[in-house]
């Protein structure tokens, strides 16, 4: 991705008023699916990462998901993504009855997208910025807008270099105003 924006201008991610409309109708759906669109929306993991994940991946102290970066060239790759400690409970919980290396949904992943979609489109979501990719990004754009290191960012997404992660740094609208206030805190006042 060299853009957050498509070809014909369309935004590739999802603003956090979108993000909520999202899990509102994840709410409605059923508890394995829910839970699988917060994975989505909590950590900014590829959907390949979260149908993978195990178990004994859900840590509680401190609250992260161990997830398998799958896109790297040799598989054994881990990396934590923190999580509310609501969040982690919930997993565990929901998933005790799973042995430790248990994967956590038995969904394929066509099935786990078009669930996805479908919590979108009730939403009132479609486009380019509807889709389990968009929540990546998503994760991304607010993290920086919250003021998450870049290289913080860059671990939790799996990328190997900071060069991918920086893109996310080229939001734009109510994002870019919440960055810039960041830069705004302190400065004087200019008056004319």
């Amino acid at each position: 991705m060299k853009s957050l924006y498509s070809k014909e201008g369309e935004r590739l991610y999802c603003t956090a008023a979108e993000i909520n409309r999202f899990c509102e109708q994840a709410d409605k759906c059923s508890e394995d699916v829910q839970l699988f669109c917060y994975v989505l929306a909590l950590t900014g993991v590829r959907i390949s990462e979260a149908l993978a994940l195990r178990k004994d991946h859900i840590c509680t102290n401190p609250s992260h998901l161990v997830f398998e970066t799958l896109k790297k060239r040799k598989r054994g790759i881990y990396r934590e993504v923190p999580v509310p400690s609501w969040f982690s409970s919930v997993l565990k919980q929901h998933f005790e009855a799973l042995d430790p290396h248990d994967r956590l949904w038995n969904f394929g992943r066509t099935s786990a997208y078009l669930q996805v979609k479908d919590c979108f489109k009730r939403a009132g979501l479609t486009g380019e910025n509807a889709s389990p990719k968009a929540l990546r990004h998503s994760f991304a754009v607010n993290a920086l807008a919250c003021d998450v290191p870049l290289n913080m960012l860059q671990k939790w997404l799996g990328h190997s270099k900071i060069e991918t992660t920086a893109i996310y740094a080229n939001a734009t609208g109510q994002e870019e105003q919440k960055i810039a206030k960041r830069m705004w805190i302190g400065a004087r006042r200019v008056r004319r």
